[in-house]
């Protein structure tokens, strides 16, 4: 018996939903009978996968999703229910385009050098009306809603319920709260290997919006869903270990900036990875149009957008790109909510990896203000105004590329840039307003 039908079998599930994650982030998946699950195991289901967000034509032969058993969730809102992701294959061999497929050739990468990559996530988020046009909440106006305990309280129904969910799927959750932002949400949950959070990063998305439809609402993690209100980030925290994951190699003392904020040498090189490719890896972690009206926002009525515009790190101090909040990890908070749950932590190892192999400078530690002193910082790197910028750093930079995979970054730069085409294509009631009487 195949290990899918055996979990189906053991759990009472009648379907499984076999899922992939296309490059946009978008997730597929077929509905699959617990009685038919023991040949998908095998061969996969079938896609057509020009009709999904690849860079395939409609000559390409059926992509093939191949569940992997070891990841399955039971939905813990519809139970007869199993979510499993796939990774794509085609005549045989791996998609190599396939985020899920990335990430896994750099988890291999980074075991062959003996570390194992651990990450968490904070994944916010904003509770709207089911039209998307304005927070759901009429009496969450407050001008610093953070942590705002009457707020959450009124959405206490699908937090408690999402958190629940955590807990009786092992997740660990420890905190969530009301964010910065009126309507917006975030929700804890455990480090943990990046395939493990990869995958579960995937299906809160699917479980958030679930649940929050359940009850009559739109859940967005759309970067900036709402002018002048904070975006919706989804900070990464990140720390390196042996193969067997109990020694840290990030903890250490250095010495010098490095050592004084409690990383290693080897932290300080991979931190120097992700400094030396931060412009190219904003067209991965900040992919959409809309993600650079969160990085390179005006002050929001809370006060401060919570997000970076300069490439620049620091040790317990939120205003920066990268922070050390205590030894052992650092805190990456350049991505948004529109990021690929896969491609996040690909990214993360492929310019870590670069980082440690070329031992790079992480560069000068500011401890500054970087919302209220970043002027006085003249000589660090700014992060793209706009997702052209960024689709055209990383076009430049051919290590990250190198790293990523040839095939998937040839893919990926296309397809953005047909994104970008169609976005500067449209006509917008700005453009009328600030052009009908010139």
């Amino acid at each position: 018996m195949s290990k899918l039908a055996k979990f189906a079998e053991e759990n009472g599930v009648k379907y499984f939903m076999v899922s992939y994650t296309d490059l946009f982030g978008g997730q597929r998946a077929k509905l699959v009978p617990a009685s038919a699950i023991a040949a998908m195991e095998e061969d996969g289901a079938g896609f057509a996968g020009f009709a999904t967000w690849l860079d395939l034509t409609p000559a390409h032969p059926d992509m093939l999703a191949v569940p992997d058993p070891d990841a399955v969730i039971q939905l813990p809102w519809k139970p007869d229910v199993a979510w499993v992701p796939a990774d794509c294959v085609m005549e045989g061999e791996p998609v190599e385009q396939a985020p899920r497929n990335v990430l896994k050739k750099l988890i291999k990468e980074a075991s062959e050098a003996g570390l194992r990559v651990k990450t968490g996530i904070e994944a916010e988020f904003f509770l709207l009306t089911p039209e998307g046009d304005k927070i759901s909440d009429p009496f969450d106006t407050a001008e610093k809603p953070c942590y705002d305990q009457q707020a959450v309280m009124r959405r206490y129904d699908v937090i408690a319920e999402i958190c629940d969910y955590m807990l009786d799927l092992g997740w660990g959750p420890y905190q969530n709260d009301h964010e910065d932002a009126n309507g917006q949400f975030e929700m804890n949950w455990e480090f943990d290997d990046a395939l493990v959070t990869a995958d579960r990063h995937s299906f809160f998305k699917f479980m958030v919006k679930s649940v929050a439809e359940k009850h009559g609402l739109r859940a967005t993690f759309m970067p900036k869903p709402i002018e002048g209100l904070t975006g919706n980030g989804c900070h990464a925290h990140i720390s390196v270990w042996d193969m067997d994951g109990k020694t840290n190699a990030f903890a250490g003392d250095a010495g010098g900036q490095i050592g004084e904020v409690g990383l290693s040498e080897q932290g300080g090189f991979f931190l120097g990875g992700i400094m030396k490719h931060a412009e190219a890896l904003a067209a991965i972690t900040n992919p959409t149009v809309n993600s650079y009206k969160r990085i390179n926002a005006p002050r929001t009525m809370s006060g401060a957008t919570w997000a970076p515009n300069t490439v620049t790190w620091t040790g317990n101090n939120r205003t920066h790109m990268v922070r050390v909040p205590g030894a052992g990890r650092f805190e990456l908070r350049l991505p948004d909510g529109a990021v690929n749950p896969y491609l996040l932590q690909a990214v993360i190892i492929a310019a870590g990896l670069s980082g440690i192999n070329a031992k790079a400078d992480p560069g000068k530690r500011w401890d500054i203000d970087m919302y209220a002193e970043g002027h006085t910082v003249t000589d660090a790197p700014k992060l793209p105004l706009n997702m052209l910028d960024a689709i055209r750093a990383f076009d430049a930079d051919e290590g990250l590329k190198s790293a990523l995979g040839t095939a998937f970054s040839a893919s990926y730069i296309k397809m953005k840039h047909q994104e970008w085409n169609a976005f500067v294509s449209h006509f917008s009631a700005w453009e009328k307003d600030n052009t009908l009487d010139i």
